[in-house]
């Protein structure tokens, strides 16, 4: 790996990491400041297109069901598209208040997190999660 595509990693998994503190804390405007304004969010049933409504929707989500939440997060793989692009994949779930760990298997998701590099600078620009289903026996 290049020296430059080392770089941009440790920056992209510090956008990351911002975002997932962010949710710790229950910060919105933290969870979304390195969103592009145009990003979208979809997860199942639901589709947020445009920073400020990710930004609003996590904020009455803080308020509500998933105040005091935080996240598990497992970076699976980050591939680069073209010279300012990034796709990472990763396992994630809710830990609700007074879990330590995700207690089974049925809330992680897979998710797919395009980032790009705008200015200099890496920004969320979507993200997609869906339900891991167990493999069938």
């Amino acid at each position: 790996m290049s020296n430059s595509r080392a770089t941009d990693e440790a920056a992209i998994k510090s956008v990351l990491v911002a975002s997932y503190k962010a949710w710790e804390a229950g910060d919105a405007d933290g969870m979304v400041a390195d969103y592009t304004e145009d990003a979208t969010a979809i997860m199942p049933g639901s589709l947020r297109d445009g920073r400020a409504v990710i930004r609003q929707s996590m904020a009455l989500a803080f308020e509500g069901p998933l105040k005091g939440s935080s996240t598990y997060n497992k970076q699976l793989s980050i591939r680069f598209v073209g010279r300012d692009g990034a796709i990472v994949i990763s396992e994630s779930a809710i830990l609700f208040p007074g879990e330590a760990e995700v207690p089974d298997d049925v809330r992680k998701v897979n998710a797919t997190w395009v980032l790009e590099k705008r200015g200099g600078q890496w920004l969320i620009a979507a993200y997609h999660n869906s339900p891991v289903v167990a493999p069938a026996q």
